[in-house]
């Protein structure tokens, strides 16, 4: 069962038509919708499809430049050498100057919706099907909680969306209206509802699929983008039930050996190899260079992707004295040359680093650095919810509702693992603040911090602030970039799907 999450499967359904001049029997050979969906083994690899939509949905390039880039954590090296759309895009999207074109904004939409498509095809056709209803409502539970976590992304990228609950048979499906947010939300808490009643116990070892857990943390994250304090407090108790921890050494929880380990509640699963399984999020963050060997361990070149994703110093300096997570999470590659073709020499701590004279330095995020045999072919899995996640929120949800003193109970289990001192601050307004830098480092490049931002109504003051803080140090950069304002906050409506669906864009855009 393990091993079925690392399948990719392509479904190429036939075309069915009215007219009469077509052959009514389909050939044997074929595969569509009215003759797939019979078997276990069937829906198994529809699922399996599904879930590999939420690879693409989620463990994008296009997530790390909404989430990561959008945000204070990173920014990117200017290439004069390439200024090609894709590169374009990219710093686009980071210094919020994107628009309804851009390719990575419109990658994250439709993958969204390829995966809600297939789901909508399981539910549609399951009850029909001949096996146990055991086996039926279990396929169910993890179909729901994916739908409900691709409409999560979703709303909050872009806020009300088209709903599409059942499968589409004909063109007055296909183009809907939009939902407003709340609509929306209850969709997706409505799918939540009955997935967690029908996911499967947590059991460790992980096979890499959703949970009781993975319902529990995710329910509890719609409700904390809601504002629903107290409903995320009790849909977060029981996860402290359910056999997670924490690792002892945070940087132990990255490691390839500790895949869907017990601090892991849901991760995105790759597997390095020539399956198309890989991941390679690697090699964008680390710079452009002819030989990229002494970070990678392997002889590999970097001349093209690099560049991307980097750590800013404002975010280095952040973290606390004697935080075990900054040498975990950064590392500094030094070394001679211009963007575009510097000479590796060395690969070091960020820890008291000052660059040399005569030397250049580039920052990059080393979470994802780990052996493998082949460039841009690597075995790391993408964390979506840790069992950190489920602490850090929980404190939240806690001191939003005035419990100051239960909060940091779980705050200080995350920063004691951390190696810092336990906190004491009860004052409900510092401590928000110090949980929500908790959660900046600790989930530091997981594309969460933009979202974070968003969510606790940060995102305008703290982003025009680090878009000065950039503008200064890059003045490369144009004085219309990071303008951030309330429309700002969403993305638009990729503008194919506004020109055939007829949907109403984004204010501002």
């Amino acid at each position: 069962m393990k091993n079925l999450i690392y399948i990719y499967i392509i479904f190429c359904f036939g075309l069915h038509s009215c007219s009469n001049d077509f052959i009514e029997i389909a050939p044997q050979a074929s595969v569509t919708t009215a003759n797939f969906y019979k078997t276990q083994s069937q829906f198994e690899q529809a699922l399996i499809g599904a879930y590999a939509s939420v690879r693409d949905a989620k463990g994008s390039i296009a997530s790390w430049v909404m989430g990561e880039m959008r945000s204070d954590n990173t920014h990117y090296e200017y290439n004069n050498l390439n200024r090609g759309v894709s590169n374009l895009e990219r710093e686009d999207t980071a210094g919020f100057l994107d628009d309804n074109s851009s390719s990575y904004i419109s990658s994250k939409y439709n993958s969204c919706y390829i995966g809600i498509a297939r789901v909508n095809q399981i539910l549609d056709k399951i009850e029909g099907a001949d096996f146990s209803q055991q086996v039926k409502d279990r396929i169910i539970g993890e179909s729901k909680f994916i739908r409900a976590l691709l409409y999560f992304e979703l709303v909050r990228f872009f806020g009300g969306v088209s709903l599409h609950l059942e499968a589409v048979e004909g063109a007055t499906q296909a183009y809907l209206p939009r939902s407003n947010t709340s609509e929306v939300y209850l969709a997706i808490e409505s799918d939540l509802s009955d997935a967690i009643q029908l996911l499967p116990e947590v059991t460790f070892p992980q096979n890499g699929r959703a949970t009781k857990g993975s319902g529990q943390v995710l329910l509890a994250d719609v409700y904390m983008a809601q504002k629903k304090f107290s409903d995320a407090e009790l849909a977060l108790k029981p996860i402290l039930t359910m056999d997670y921890e924490l690792l002892p050494d945070y940087g132990s929880v990255f490691d390839l050996s500790n895949k869907n380990s017990k601090e892991s509640i849901f991760e995105i699963q790759y597997q390095e190899g020539n399956q198309g399984q890989n991941s390679n999020f690697l090699y964008p963050f680390l710079p452009l260079s002819a030989d990229v060997s002494l970070i990678t361990g392997i002889q590999s070149q970097n001349r093209n992707a690099g560049g991307w994703n980097t750590p800013t110093q404002e975010m280095i300096d952040s973290y606390e004295e004697g935080d075990t997570r900054l040498e975990a999470s950064i590392g500094i590659i030094e070394g001679t040359g211009p963007v575009g073709a510097m000479v590796i020499e060395k690969v070091t701590s960020p820890l008291n680093y000052i660059t040399p004279e005569e030397k250049r330095s580039y920052a990059f995020i080393k979470k994802y650095l780990h052996p493998h045999s082949v460039e841009n072919n690597t075995d790391d899995n993408f964390p979506i919810y840790r069992f950190s996640d489920a602490l850090l929120l929980l404190a939240e949800a806690l001191n939003e509702q005035g419990k100051a003193a239960e909060a940091l109970v779980h705050l200080n289990r995350v920063r004691t693992r951390a190696g810092l001192p336990s906190s004491s601050v009860v004052n409900q307004d510092e401590l928000q603040d110090i949980i929500l830098h908790e959660r900046r480092i600790e989930f530091a490049f997981e594309n969460k911090r933009w979202l974070d931002l968003v969510r606790t109504g940060r995102a305008i003051e703290v982003m025009n602030q680090h878009g000065e803080n950039m503008k200064a140090l890059h003045p490369i950069l144009r004085d219309v970039s990071y303008n951030v304002t309330q429309n700002r906050l969403l993305f638009p409506i990729p503008q194919r799907e506004i020109l055939i669906g007829n949907l109403e864009q984004n204010p501002g855009y």
